[in-house]
């Protein structure tokens, strides 16, 4: 098995078998980012204990590729501080534009072979976009909000 299948099978494990797939009754910050090209829809909710990703789900369609990229983002970020999460979002997005990561990222390597099809980049960083946002939203990283076609709410439902 070529490290390219192995890399597509780890896209479909998560595709079929999403991991923190469904709604995060207890996250404090949810995002929903939509890429009109293609649209997917995602739904990013996120908690925090302190400076740490406590809870993190996601929710929406969308092609095999947005949807595995979520559930790879989700398990790779509980539990990490969210200063890391942001640093991670940022690796994985210049992986996404080609370039190779200093350190080797585990599963989230699969993910560097939708580089080779511009078209479908977007599809891979719609949740990681959308997570940089709920983090923002937290008061971490430097954007707020958006206006890429994203919205916010805090944990009481409010629009923000």
């Amino acid at each position: 098995m070529s490290i390219d299948d192995l890399y597509q099978e780890i896209i479909l494990d998560h595709y079929r078998r999403p991991r923190h797939h469904g709604p995060c009754p207890g996250c404090s910050a949810q995002v929903k980012h939509h890429n009109p090209l293609c649209g997917d829809e995602i739904t990013v909710g996120v908690g925090l204990e302190g400076e740490t990703v406590a809870q993190i789900a996601f929710d929406g369609h969308g092609c095999s590729i947005s949807q595995a990229s979520a559930s790879m983002m989700t398990e790779s970020v509980q539990g990490m501080a969210a200063r890391q999460a942001l640093e991670l979002v940022e690796t994985v997005r210049r992986m996404m534009h080609g370039e190779r990561p200093a350190e080797d990222l585990g599963d989230l390597m699969a993910l560097g072979g939708v580089a080779k099809f511009p078209v479908r980049v977007k599809c891979a960083l719609l949740p990681w976009m959308a997570l940089r946002a709920a983090l923002a939203h937290l008061g971490h990283g430097l954007e707020r909000g958006g206006s890429d076609g994203s919205s916010s709410r805090g944990g009481d439902g409010s629009s923000s």
